[in-house]
């Protein structure tokens, strides 16, 4: 039966810190739980428990307040520090953002997103709704070869706690807004709690997409002695500040050559190769203009990547990574470019999360519970 109790010695155990709770009980319910859910991938909690019992003290144990996402993720970020140390070489960390909504009447229970527009008023107003959920942004670990060893960092909010910050923005360059009062604080706490986690930073490579071109976040990087390799979108001032990074790289020739698949062709399996020049190197790199007195510039490697002929039926390759490793050789270049390339995997994990094991279908008011109360009393 798929609501029957774990067994010792199952691959969960290892995932679940019962010590973490203030009532070790809780702690086992969570193992509990953990161990039906993984035999019920996918399925709702009352069809994973199999029976009322089990139900109730699930959904009680997920209402109870003194249990919260620390407590349950203990366990897991234990495991995947145990696994990193296990582990010899770099390891990467891939940050990324991901949005769970849920259909609720009252989503102010939960917490909002943002709005969408619905329809107009009767004056032709655009009228909006309120979208309700959570958004999610976690750190994955993953060794060069592409093994993940586990979440390192996970950050939970909604756009409410920022409501302040969101309304400035029309009034004020953004730039000039402290990085504390900015949703993009999320990149350099993650950072942080996976230094604090994993230990040995130097061997830490933090990889972000554009969203993750925070000037903040480069210079916590090296007050943390850890590394970072980003997609960069901000053409920042560079060398004495009179030109900028494009007015630097623009001036650098072709360094080499590389050949990446991107997948299967249209029609026959045939694979869509892109050939790529690379050009990459060392530049100053100055603070936004308002915070030149609070960050100091920094020696950073600008690599691009451009695809040397535009590709039929796709958008052609044009990445921009800036990262503070040293690169001074085309496999240099090449190894980060692979680096980067792995970031698709945490995506992927998020993909997981909604489409493997629904989450976005969860039911934490306890609506399935009752429903499953129903099927009981009148099969």
């Amino acid at each position: 039966m798929s609501g029957s109790a774990p067994k010792p010695g199952d691959w969960y155990d290892h995932e679940v810190d019962i010590e973490a709770f203030s009532d070790k009980r809780l702690g086992e319910r969570l193992r509990t739980l953990v161990g039906q859910l993984a035999r019920s991938v996918g399925a709702p909690i009352p069809m994973a428990c199999q029976d009322w019992a089990n139900t109730k003290a699930a959904y009680r144990f997920l209402s109870n307040d003194t249990v919260g996402e620390a407590e349950i993720l203990a366990g897991h970020f234990q495991a995947t520090r145990n696994r990193a140390t296990a582990v010899d070489g770099l390891i990467l960390v891939l940050q990324d953002t991901t949005e769970f909504t849920y259909k609720r009447a009252d989503p102010e229970k939960i917490g909002t997103i943002g709005l969408t527009p619905v329809g107009r008023d009767l004056h032709g107003h655009i009228e909006r709704r309120k979208i309700c959920g959570l958004l999610m942004h976690a750190s994955l670990a993953m060794t060069l070869e592409g093994l993940p060893l586990g979440l390192s960092a996970v950050k939970f909010w909604t756009r409410s706690q920022f409501k302040g910050t969101n309304a400035l923005r029309g009034r004020i360059n953004p730039a000039r807004i402290p990085i504390e009062q900015k949703e993009s604080i999320r990149w350099l706490e993650n950072m942080r709690q996976s230094v604090e986690l994993l230990g040995r930073p130097e061997r830490l490579v933090h990889i972000g997409d554009r969203e993750n071109d925070i000037y903040e976040f480069f210079c916590t990087a090296n007050e943390l002695e850890t590394h970072f390799l980003v997609r960069t979108c901000v053409n920042r001032l560079a060398g004495d500040g009179r030109h900028t990074i494009a007015d630097e790289m623009a001036k650098v020739k072709v360094q080499g050559l590389h050949t990446v698949v991107i997948g299967t062709g249209k029609s026959g399996g045939q694979p869509d190769i892109a050939e790529l020049e690379l050009r990459y190197k060392q530049v100053r790199v100055l603070p936004p203009i308002g915070k030149h007195k609070r960050y100091p510039a920094q020696t950073l490697t600008v690599i691009h990547a451009t695809e040397r002929t535009t590709p039929a039926g796709r958008p052609g390759i044009n990445w921009k990574l800036i990262t503070d490793l040293p690169v001074t050789s085309l496999q240099d270049a090449i190894e980060k470019l692979d680096w980067y390339a792995q970031r698709w995997k945490i995506e992927v994990f998020h993909k997981i999360l909604k489409s493997g094991c629904r989450a976005e279908e969860a039911k934490p008011d306890g609506q399935q519970a009752r429903q499953f109360d129903r099927h009981l009393l009148h099969p």
